[in-house]
């Protein structure tokens, strides 16, 4: 796979790439303000803070090691339509049945995303519809429920430590964290010892609390889901059954995955992640669905839509549909599978013993070390990845373990030989962090003031550095 084909934009082009692009309808504009020198039109060289941070952070993403499952790099298509004078037009409502005028090009554009969202999933467009104008993941799902559930229903989803999703209806003993778990009556379930989802368990639970809608899916699961199985349960209460495919939703576009579409009522997604596209949300539905879902979503839940996110979603899902997109999935695969098992080699405990998807969850308790340590060490030489609860966990903010995905990497030509190496530094900043923390005590406060006294963390985030920016990052 050619990096170029992903990254093909550099710093430079960045800055000068409303001057030089054409085909957004940019330097229409721009000639005639600038001849009158125009106050209304500046450039961000014109913020000198704004723009130093943006390059701070341009600089942080090429020269570390992106290692956080929801996180991608996406393409100068993309960024050209986030960019474009599509920002600009406000649109409720949906094609052909606009609040306001003016809409007849932007109907164009979100009919063109409608078609290539159903056609990236193969779906038949007499059984199946999409709304592309959820502003994110989480504003998806809370869409689709507000459509199909009365406030006090009651879901199930899979447990936050368990690998779920806030959405999904996380709460704890002593609060109701997420909005769903406040509006509906969650119960979740879990997986078991062995790292997989009990169904068995599932279905007992579902036999006695008779939910009206059950959900699959997950944000730091690493296995495929039996959906058959989840069908099955669904249909004891003849429960509604939705598809969270936020993280995994590129891999199911390439067929690297069990499709959801068999057997699912709903289907929701993020676009940001192993889509590769912009951040915003999708929510596909049977038809028979079609009016709650799109009302529940105007006016019920949003305003006007995001025209600029749905562009940039309608060229990435054209990416989609091809053999290019095809064959980076599967290298996130086998990049995640080799990430499992140069861990495993060095002692570390994955959850489930391995992986099928793009990330790996790595339980750290028995290293005596939790999850939010190495989160912060890791960031401290330039690598990014997130702590995360694994089973046993009493505290989401002190977990046992951490989150690691490959899809980002493997956008900048990443190969399994090069995940090796992305291991070597993670088990190096682990044993360093072991050795600071035998003096700062179990302090998080105590052990980031560590740092700067282990010369051997900035010769590590150097190493990291010089290998992070060999490899291609937004160039011309």
């Amino acid at each position: 796979m050619n990096p170029s084909r992903l990254l093909p934009i550099s710093r430079q082009t960045l800055s000068t790439m409303t001057k030089k692009t054409t085909n957004i309808g940019v330097e229409k504009i721009i000639t005639p303000l600038n001849s009158k020198k125009s106050q209304m039109n500046k450039r961000l060289s014109e913020d000198v803070e704004l723009e130093k941070y943006i390059e701070e952070e341009f600089d942080r993403q090429k020269c570390g090691l992106e290692l956080i499952a929801s996180e991608n790099f996406t393409s100068l298509g993309v960024m050209q339509c986030l960019g474009s004078v599509l920002t600009n037009k406000y649109s409720e409502g949906l094609p052909g049945r606009r609040y306001y005028g003016g809409n007849e090009i932007i109907d164009k554009i979100e009919s063109l995303c409608i078609n290539r969202a159903l056609e990236a999933f193969d779906l038949n467009k007499e059984q199946w519809g999409v709304n592309v104008q959820p502003y994110s993941g989480s504003t998806a799902n809370l869409a689709a429920y507000n459509g199909i559930l009365n406030p006090h229903d009651r879901i199930m989803g899979l447990d936050l430590p368990s690998g779920g999703h806030l959405t999904h209806g996380f709460y704890t003993a002593k609060k109701k964290v997420s909005v769903t778990s406040i509006y509906y009556e969650s119960l979740p379930y879990h997986i078991g010892v062995d790292g997989y989802i009990d169904y068995d368990r599932l279905e007992q639970d579902a036999r006695n609390f008779k939910p009206k809608l059950i959900v699959c899916g997950y944000s730091a699961y690493p296995r495929d889901l039996d959906y058959e199985r989840f069908r099955q349960i669904a249909n004891i209460n003849n429960s509604y059954l939705l598809c969270d495919m936020a993280h995994f939703s590129g891999l199911v576009a390439a067929k690297e995955l069990k499709n959801p579409f068999e057997y699912c009522d709903f289907v929701t997604s993020t676009t940001h992640k192993t889509l590769r596209g912009p951040r915003a949300g999708l929510i596909f539905f049977k038809k028979e669905f079609e009016k709650q879902i799109n009302e529940s979503v105007f006016p019920g839940m949003q305003g006007g839509p995001h025209e600029h996110q749905i562009a940039a979603l309608a060229f990435q899902l054209k990416e989609v549909k091809t053999d290019f997109f095809k064959t980076y999935i599967q290298q996130v695969k086998a990049n995640a599978k080799q990430m499992g098992e140069s861990l495993m080699s060095r002692g570390y405990k994955i959850i489930s013993d391995g992986t099928e998807n793009h990330l790996v969850l790595c339980d750290l308790k028995s290293k005596g070390i939790t999850g939010s340590k190495i989160e912060s060490i890791c960031e401290y030489v330039n690598i990014s990845l997130n702590k995360n609860s694994v089973p046993g966990d009493k505290s989401a903010l002190s977990p046992g373990g951490i989150r690691i995905g490959s899809p980002a990497l493997t956008t900048r030509g990443f190969k399994e030989k090069d995940f090796e190496k992305v291991v070597d530094f993670l088990d190096r900043t682990v044993k360093i962090a072991l050795k600071i923390q035998e003096k700062s005590g179990k302090s998080l406060k105590k052990f980031k003031q560590e740092f700067k006294n282990y010369p051997e963390l900035q010769i590590l985030k150097k190493e990291i550095n010089d290998f992070a920016s060999t490899f291609e990052f937004y160039f011309d």
